[in-house]
C-alpha cells in the first residue's frame, strides 16, 4: 500500500499532508518513503519490479525532484522501469503517482462533493490546490488474505473521501487507513508514515531490522501505556497489567495507533519523535516527559534533555543513554520535537558508568577468546600510551 492525503492545499494545517506504505511484502526498506525537506516532497516506491530496477527509477525520480519537478514530473519516470510504482506529494503541489499501479483518486471539491476515480498505469494525480488523496493497494505474493485488495482500496477510499469531507486532518485519515488496509487486505507490514508539513515521520519505529525482512505488523498490538506516561513494548508488555511506577490501568496502543501518534502535531502540546532506539515502549515514554518538559519550560533543548535524564534515572524510559541537549531537535513553530538517543550497551536497562575506562574495554576483558580480542585491547592501550604521549610533547 501506498497512500497520500492533503486535507489542507495552502500548506498551513500543521496537520494537513501525510503520506505513508505498507506492505505483507519483505522488503519494506524499499517501499517507505523518501522525504526532502528542502522541496517538502515525499517519494513513496513499490511494484513487481526488481530491486536494482526499483532504486535505479528512484535515483532517476530524486534527480527530477532536485531540478524542481512537480510531482506529475517526478512519477513520469515510472514508465521507464518495468513493473515500478512511484508516488510523490507535496502540501501544495499535489499528488501524482506514476508506473505500474492500481490506485483510486479521490478528490473533494469546495461544495464538499466527494468524487472517486479508478487508474491503473501510467500517471494520475491530484491536482494542486485540491483537498484528496490517492490509495494504491495490491495483494503481495503469499498475502492469506489475497484477493481483498480490490474492495479493501475502495472501502478505503469511500473512508478517505468521507473523512475529508468531514474534517479530519490528512495525519488522521492516514492513520485510520493504515489500520482499516491492515487488517482487512493483510498488508499489514510497516512501513511508515510521515507528516510532510511539519516535517516529523515515524522514522524506524515499525521498519524491518534486516534488509529484505517484514516489518512491524501495524493491525498488532505495539506497546501499553499509562495515564501518567510509562509505556512497554511489544511482547515485554505481555508481563505487565499495571505500570509498576504508580500502579496505574494500562492500555494497549496498536501499531497503527502509535504511527497516528508519531505524526500528528497536537494543537496544546508537541509532537515527539525518538531515533537511534527499538525500544517500542520509548515513544510514547518519551513523549509523555517531553510534554511536560515542553509545559513547564518551553522548547528549551536543556530543560527537554535534564527532563528526560531524570525519567531515565526514575526507570520511566528504559534501555538508553542520558541525552544532552544536542541530542534534542526542536522545532518551535511546527511544535516538533525530535530526541535521538544512544542504546545502552549490551541491552542494560540503565546507562553506563561514567569511568574513567572505556565500558567495551571492559567488556572485552570478561570475553577473551580470540587473538583478535587481545588484539582490540592491545591497540586500545597502544592508542591510549600514544595519545598521552602527544599530549606531553606539545606542552
Amino acid at each position: 500500500m501506498n497512500v497520500a492525503v492533503i486535507t489542507d492545499p495552502n500548506g498551513t494545517d500543521p496537520n494537513g499532508c501525510a503520506a505513508g506504505s505498507q506492505s505483507y511484502a519483505s522488503n519494506m526498506f524499499q517501499s517507505t518513503f523518501i522525504f526532502s525537506q528542502e522541496h517538502q516532497m515525499a517519494l513513496l516506491s513499490g511494484g513487481e519490479g526488481t530491486s536494482d530496477v526499483r532504486v535505479a527509477a528512484i535515483i532517476n525520480a530524486l534527480t527530477v525532484l532536485q531540478n524542481n519537478g512537480t510531482p506529475t514530473e517526478i512519477v513520469s519516470v515510472a514508465s521507464n522501469y518495468d513493473g515500478i510504482r512511484l508516488m510523490a506529494v507535496n502540501p501544495t503541489q499535489g499528488i501524482a503517482v506514476g508506473g505500474d499501479f492500481d490506485v483510486y483518486v479521490v478528490t473533494v471539491d469546495e461544495n464538499d462533493t466527494i468524487n472517486i476515480q479508478a487508474a491503473s498505469g501510467g500517471v494520475a494525480s491530484v491536482p494542486a490546490g485540491t483537498r484528496g488523496g490517492i490509495i494504491h493497494l495490491r495483494n503481495s505474493e503469499g498475502n492469506p488474505k489475497s484477493g481483498t485488495a480490490d474492495t479493501v482500496r475502495l472501502e478505503a477510499a469511500i473512508k478517505m473521501g468521507t473523512m475529508i469531507r468531514d474534517g479530519y486532518s490528512a495525519t488522521e485519515i492516514v492513520t485510520q487507513i493504515f489500520g482499516e488496509v491492515a487488517e482487512d487486505s493483510g498488508e499489514n507490514h510497516g512501513g511508515g508514515a510521515i507528516n510532510l508539513i511539519s516535517g516529523i515521520t515515524t522514522g524506524d519505529m515499525f521498519t524491518p531490522e534486516e534488509l529484505n525482512d517484514t516489518g512491524y505488523e501495524m493491525n498488532e498490538p505495539y506497546s501499553k501505556v499509562s495515564d501518567s506516561g510509562w509505556s512497554v513494548g511489544y511482547p515485554e508488555a505481555e508481563n505487565y497489567e499495571v505500570s509498576p511506577i504508580d500502579g496505574s490501568e494500562l492500555e494497549i496502543v496498536y501499531a497503527y495507533e502509535a504511527l497516528g501518534n508519531a505524526i500528528t502535531v497536537s494543537d496544546d502540546s508537541p509532537s515527539v519523535s525518538t531515533y537511534g532506539s527499538d525500544e517500542k515502549g520509548i515513544s510514547e515514554a518519551t513523549t509523555s516527559v517531553v510534554e511536560y518538559a515542553v509545559e513547564k519550560n518551553g522548547y528549551d533543548p536543556v530543560s527537554i534533555a535534564q527532563a528526560i535524564n531524570n525519567a531515565i534515572d526514575a526507570g520511566s524510559i528504559i534501555g538508553v543513554e542520558y541525552v544532552d541537549a544536542s541530542d534534542i531537535n526542536v522545532k518551535e513553530n511546527s511544535k516538533a520535537v525530535g530526541v535521538y538517543y544512544t542504546p545502552t550497551p549490551n541491552d542494560k536497562t540503565s546507562p553506563s558508568w561514567d569511568i574513567p575506562i572505556d565500558p567495551s574495554i571492559l567488556d572485552l576483558l570478561g570475553n577473551l577468546q580470540t587473538v583478535v580480542g587481545i588484539l582490540l585491547i592491545l591497540l586500545a592501550v597502544l592508542r591510549t600510551t600514544l595519545m598521552k604521549n602527544l599530549f606531553k610533547n606539545r606542552r
